[in-house]
């Protein structure tokens, strides 16, 4: 079976606001994002060279997004979810076979902590 985690936090913005955040967070989270001319978000990490890049569609709430870097490949479905005058930002990832249970473990830790900043960045007056 393949190993998923499902990530979920409530984020105090309506969700448009939620959406648009996020889709504009890169340079805020990493300081040398660039994007590039294809749309990916080009970016270094711990491991080495990273990109991102956003399949996006406001309507419907979906952020899905690729992310390569040295060692993975990841297709992330990602759904942006109205709740009253807050907002479910909703992400799985799925382990790519190329890491090992040890490797995805310290991932979701990594995730983890990507998502309470970017929560903390879309709750910014």
């Amino acid at each position: 079976m393949i190993r998923s985690r499902t990530i979920s936090i409530t984020v105090n913005r309506k969700t448009g606001d939620t959406f648009d955040a996020i889709l504009n967070s890169p340079p805020k989270m990493i300081p040398d994002a660039k994007l590039t001319s294809e749309g990916w978000w080009s970016f270094s990490t711990a491991r080495g060279k990273a990109m991102l890049k956003f399949k996006e569609n406001k309507s419907l709430g979906i952020l899905d997004h690729m992310y390569i870097d040295q060692d993975s490949k990841w297709d992330v479905p990602m759904r942006v979810i109205s709740n009253g005058d807050e907002s479910e930002v909703i992400i799985t990832l799925i382990k790519p076979d190329e890491l090992t249970d040890e490797q995805f473990n310290e991932r979701m830790i990594e995730v983890e902590q990507v998502f309470a900043n970017l929560k903390k960045i879309i709750e910014l007056p």
